[in-house]
């Protein structure tokens, strides 16, 4: 692993919830504010993406990939694996990554849980609901949290997330949220003023 840029270290370090900047198309790592973001979600990834947020970048990279992660890591610190996906792949893919990589799972409902808990005991919990509107979103990780085991990172998975949700979260005991890069400037916490 690289041990300089470690996924959970950098989500689970410092004061309040980290904000975790999702690249999904090339440009948009122009908007990654490092003095702001904790980490770099890339999603789907490939090489080129990938390439040009480190390139810009030395957060940790969190990448999922719409196939199987290829072979050359380069540059990548953690895989996201849908738990939603072929319970064999899954085994496979974790079988071949873990000892390589960090390990975040995504689960987006009870069953999720429940196969995640059971067969992969995961560090890291991606809780998402990308087939919720608005509200209904941030209520469905909300419900999700209470299910992640104690000494466990909870990440949220919720782009357009508001300054009034980010509170929601953290004060539920979020550790981290997915966000826009274009949305970061305006989750910052504010520094108090020198005296």
């Amino acid at each position: 692993m690289n041990a300089g840029r470690r996924f959970s270290q950098a989500i689970s370090e410092g004061d309040g919830i980290s904000l975790v900047a999702l690249v999904e198309r090339q440009g948009d790592e122009s908007l990654i504010e490092t003095e702001t973001a904790d980490a770099v979600m890339v999603s789907p990834a490939h090489t080129g993406l990938i390439s040009a947020v480190r390139s810009r970048t030395e957060l940790p990279i969190v990448a999922q990939w719409p196939g199987h992660p290829p072979a050359d890591l380069e540059g990548i610190d953690a895989c996201l694996l849908p738990v939603d996906s072929d319970r064999e792949w899954l085994e496979r893919v974790q079988d071949e990554l873990r000892e390589r990589i960090e390990l975040a799972f995504l689960i987006e409902d009870d069953e999720h849980m429940e196969t995640a808990l059971e067969a992969f005991d995961p560090e890291i919990f991606v809780l998402g609901a990308s087939d919720k509107p608005g509200d209904e979103a941030l209520e469905g990780v909300l419900d999700l949290l209470p299910d992640v085991p104690a000494g466990k990172l909870a990440i949220a998975d919720l782009a357009d997330v508001s300054l009034d949700e980010l509170g929601a979260l953290e004060r539920a005991g979020f550790d981290g949220v997915i966000v826009e890069p274009s949305r970061l400037a305006g989750l910052a916490p504010v520094e108090p003023p020198e005296v």
